[in-house]
């Protein structure tokens, strides 16, 4: 990962947001990966493999693509992009859900924040799913693992 810059991409000097204006910048396939968790009681973990096909796993997964898609709507100043891959891996052991999404596109910016948002609410779909029997889980590690950019 890069260091972090002392200017915020989406605040001008004068400190008014905006979208950055990305129209001058080729267009490239780009990707990102991001990770996260659900820590929880072993039992709870237990239950989530139990279930069936079609499960509070299957569910979570379904979110994250799905959240994926909704990226612009949900954080203001995201470009709406044309995704032309996600994909989202829950795996369960002991105690933790851990989530892995990846976002593809061919576009004049990155899908970061795509793939972060998968994972965060394919988390908080576990979550959701879970609470009722597990009152202490946490949602935590939620960061971007990869990004790539490649000229067409």
């Amino acid at each position: 990962m890069s260091e972090p810059t002392s200017e915020l991409s989406h605040v001008a000097p004068t400190g008014d947001v905006h979208m950055v204006d990305v129209g001058a910048k080729p267009s490239t396939r780009r990707r990102a990966v991001a990770r996260g968790q659900v820590r929880m009681a072993p039992q709870t973990a237990a239950v989530l493999t139990a279930l069936p096909k079609g499960d509070a796993l299957v569910t979570a997964q379904l979110a994250g693509v799905m959240a994926a898609k909704r990226t612009a709507d949900l954080i203001p100043l995201c470009h709406p992009l044309a995704l032309s891959h996600v994909d989202v891996r829950l795996t369960v052991h002991s105690d933790v859900v851990e989530i892995e999404a990846s976002a593809e596109t061919t576009a004049q910016t990155g899908v970061e924040m795509e793939a972060l948002t998968a994972v965060a609410v394919a988390a908080l779909t576990v979550y959701d799913m879970a609470k009722a029997i597990d009152k202490e889980m946490t949602i935590d590690g939620v960061e971007l693992v990869e990004k790539t950019k490649e000229p067409l």
